[in-house]
């Protein structure tokens, strides 16, 4: 049953202040209970800057300042980016988008390179599709341009300008309240209309889905130093009641009821990825299975379409194409379903992890050049994911949720081809804060392990690859750290023998890098430098007490088994020869180029059984869940994870 959000939390008639018929009185009696810019001081220090400036935008433009403050945070939690676009082209603390500006020319999905199914038993997909572009963008994409003409600023100073961008964001919050035909009330909880119609959805699921986020923001408050060093701070209102009946004369669509599995604290729609047959049992898109019943899902995979939402939308409805299970917009956090949980999705490039997964797709590019996510998918994609981990009993840690970039290569052959998205700009920390399991120190000072866990916004590594030219990235916030051979960053960067090049700074060169919330064995300490057992090897980060990269965890690891030199390690676990059926072909269990040597480390994830989802037919009669006898550990080998077997290994506890 698709969800909406249309509930309100609480009646209209609960609300402090009503309106009157009419205008209300002059703008002048209105400042005081708008947020009006208090004077000048000679005392403002830069860091308030920011605050004055919604300040005076509510004033000028008759907005509540509160719901110009909430609106900003479900935006871009107010930070403004260095005036660097966001994943559909958004700029500035109140995402004005200006996609013709901003976006990349290129489709990722053209590329080819990975086998998204990852199944040796069928032959490997490599279409040449291109994503068909867009001759007119929808409004949502371009709202800073209607907001330079109502301010009467300069396009190129609302996308540089913080100042600037929150006025022209105030100034479409007022044009709208006025096309609605509402006054420019002094009630933040009568703007729940033009609020929802602020996120650019077209429809009203999607719309009160917002409008709900913003007005939760506004009951619980906010205070945050942003990325510029701006403290800025939203006062709760935790008895602040909405007129969400405006909302039906906003001339909003209606999503028509469906069997989407979503939350219902989300706005949710199916659009089905097409099971089609082209001939004798040739077909492509998904495969139909009976999960979780034949076998458990046990991992959710986050990717980054690279595309934007109109183009990936006519992609996945393509059957000649691979597929995934979810969708998440950008703008508004509108989710779309195109593959049931039960049903495998081709998405991860390793057929052992689509046939324990679900994967969800978030609207965005890796690098462009320097993306970031909005308030608002972040905060959808967390409910889908708690919702799913209920359901499927999946726990919510990073061994479980893993990015695309942390999936495995099946074979040898595979590795150099596997995709590296969500990339180093997704922020691990604050998503797993939405999900209600931060991470945290769990282990004491006599802990073997870490968890990796810099600050997002300070820790700013050095990225090249970003834009054609090669030329260093601008500098962003990464939940990701740099790994070198010794406790020196002029030793060499660590190098990952399985792609077969040498180590660089490239934003898409995993050989070298640890991501926030991955847990790793310590080898060794120096000073301000920690040592763990990666990829075989004993690498280096930089982990100062002032401002550490990692925090001391505690867990379960494995080590190789007394007297032997050696244990290889694994892209899927499946099952041992002997335990295929004579009508299903046995699959070859083959190591990856990787070994664990004796006397290391890693930290376990999960233990499972070698299994075998055996699918190549059009109809699902043949369809086989192959189970052996062998069991395998899931480990963080580098900066992906791999297999085990766990006869291989002596499983121990870490030190607390």
């Amino acid at each position: 049953m698709r969800g909406s959000a249309t509930d309100p939390t609480s009646t209209p008639g609960h609300r402090h202040l009503r309106r009157t018929a009419g205008t209300l009185a002059s703008a002048a009696l209105l400042l005081p209970l708008l947020g009006a810019a208090p004077p000048p001081s000679s005392a403002e220090t830069p860091a308030g800057r920011l605050q004055r400036a919604f300040a005076t935008a509510a004033a000028e433009y008759h907005v509540p300042q509160s719901v110009l403050l909430a609106v900003s945070y479900l935006q871009s939690r107010w930070d403004s980016h260095a005036g660097a676009p966001s994943v559909t082209g958004g700029y500035g603390p109140m995402h004005l988008t200006d996609a013709r500006t901003a976006l990349a020319t290129t489709e990722h999905f053209a590329e080819g390179a990975e086998d998204a199914r990852g199944d040796s038993a069928r032959a490997a997909l490599h279409p040449d599709i291109e994503v068909p572009r867009n001759s007119a963008l929808p409004a949502r994409l371009r709202t800073l341009p209607r907001a330079a003409e109502l301010t009467g600023r300069p396009a190129a100073e609302l996308r540089t300008d913080p100042a600037a961008n929150i006025a022209g964001g105030a100034a479409l919050l007022a044009a709208t309240q006025k096309e609605l035909g509402e006054p420019p009330s002094a009630d933040p909880g009568d703007w729940y209309a033009a609020v929802a119609r602020f996120s650019g959805a077209d429809d009203t699921a999607t719309a009160a889905a917002y409008a709900n986020d913003v007005y939760d923001v506004l009951r619980t408050g906010e205070e945050r130093t942003t990325d510029d060093g701006q403290r800025i701070t939203l006062a709760a209102q935790p008895h602040l009641a909405a007129d969400t009946a405006q909302l039906k004369r906003a001339g909003l669509r209606t999503i028509p009821a469906d069997d989407a599995e979503c939350p219902r604290s989300v706005s949710c729609e199916w659009i089905p990825a097409p099971y089609s047959e082209f001939g004798d049992n040739d077909y492509g898109n998904h495969d139909l299975g009976d999960r979780p019943v034949s076998q458990s899902i046990k991992y959710i995979v986050i990717h980054d379409t690279e595309g934007t939402w109109d183009g990936v939308m006519k992609l996945i409805q393509d059957p000649t194409y691979v597929s995934w299970n979810y969708t998440i917009r950008s703008t508004d956090g509108l989710i779309a379903q195109h593959v049931k949980a039960k049903d495998v999705a081709w998405h991860a490039g390793n057929w052992d992890i689509n046939a324990r997964s679900v994967g969800i797709e978030h609207e965005g590019f890796l690098a462009a050049p320097d993306a970031w996510y909005t308030e608002a998918m972040y905060r959808a994609s967390a409910r889908l994911v708690k919702y799913l981990a209920r359901r499927y009993d999946i726990p919510l840690d990073r061994q479980h949720i893993l990015g695309h970039d942390n999936v495995p290569g099946p074979t040898t052959s595979t590795i150099p081809g596997m995709h590296t998205d969500p990339g180093p700009y997704w922020d691990w920390r604050h998503y797993f804060q939405l999900l209600g399991r931060p991470f945290h120190r769990t282990g004491g000072r006599h802990s073997a392990l870490v968890t990796i866990l810099p600050d997002y916004a300070s820790n700013q590594p050095v990225y090249t690859g970003c834009t054609t030219k090669g030329e260093p990235c601008t500098a962003h916030g990464s939940g990701e750290v740099r790994l070198y051979s010794d406790h020196d960053v002029n030793a060499p960067l660590i190098k990952d023998i399985g792609l077969k090049t040498d180590p660089t700074n490239g934003v898409n060169d995993l050989s070298s890098r640890v991501s926030t919330g991955q847990q790793y064995a310590v080898a060794d300490r120096w000073g301000d430098w920690t040592a763990i057992w990666y990829l075989g090897q004993k690498a280096w980060f930089e982990n100062p007490r002032e401002e550490p990269a990692a925090v001391r965890a505690s867990g379960l690891v494995v080590t190789p088994n007394e007297g032997l030199p050696s244990v290889p390690v694994y892209g899927r676990a499946y099952p041992e020869k002997e335990a295929y059926p004579a009508e299903v072909p046995a699959q070859s269990v083959v190591p990856l180029p990787y070994t664990i040597p004796a006397g290391q480390t890693y930290v376990v994830g999960d233990e499972v059984p070698g299994e075998y989802y055996y699918a190549v037919t059009f109809t699902a009669d043949s369809h086989r869940v192959v189970v052996g006898k062998d069991l395998y550990y899931e480990i963080q080998y580098g900066h992906r994870v791999a297999f085990v077997r766990a006869s291989d290994v002596t499983l121990e506890g870490s030190a607390r």
